[in-house]
């Protein structure tokens, strides 16, 4: 099984709504975040691609990780993501979709309604939210 390093934030708001993003071209939605590359620590990865994703600066610090979670992966058939999971809470700021986010959601984690999310988010990080 091929597998995919990534880092991803469980990105909060404080009425307790969270973050989900869809990528071009996908149907499932999940944590922003992306692939680790060469070099890079987790946290240097996901402050790059929340800059990249979202418009976003933060700190390579600024997010509390939360831990290391495995799943199939939702874009990529016959791999599965290896991720590397923090947790930020921003304030009522404006977060755009950029690069090859599609669209942002904010949810309510105990009740997703009808999205379709992508199995990390789904089995893993919404239950612990």
């Amino acid at each position: 099984m091929n597998t995919i390093h990534i880092a991803s934030a469980i990105i909060t708001r404080p009425d307790g709504r969270t973050l989900l993003v869809r990528k071009r071209g996908a149907t499932a939605f999940m944590q922003a975040g992306g692939k680790i590359d060469a070099g890079e620590t987790p946290a240097e990865a996901l402050a790059r691609e929340l800059g990249e994703e979202l418009n976003l600066t933060i700190a390579p610090d600024a997010a509390r990780f939360v831990g290391r979670f495995e799943a199939p992966a939702a874009n990529e058939p016959g791999h599965v993501v290896i991720a590397e999971i923090f947790r930020l809470e921003v304030a009522d700021m404006p977060l755009s979709p950029a690069a090859e986010i599609e669209e942002i959601r904010w949810i309510d984690p105990k009740a997703p309604g009808a999205l379709p999310l992508a199995p990390l988010s789904r089995d893993h990080i919404l239950p612990k939210i």
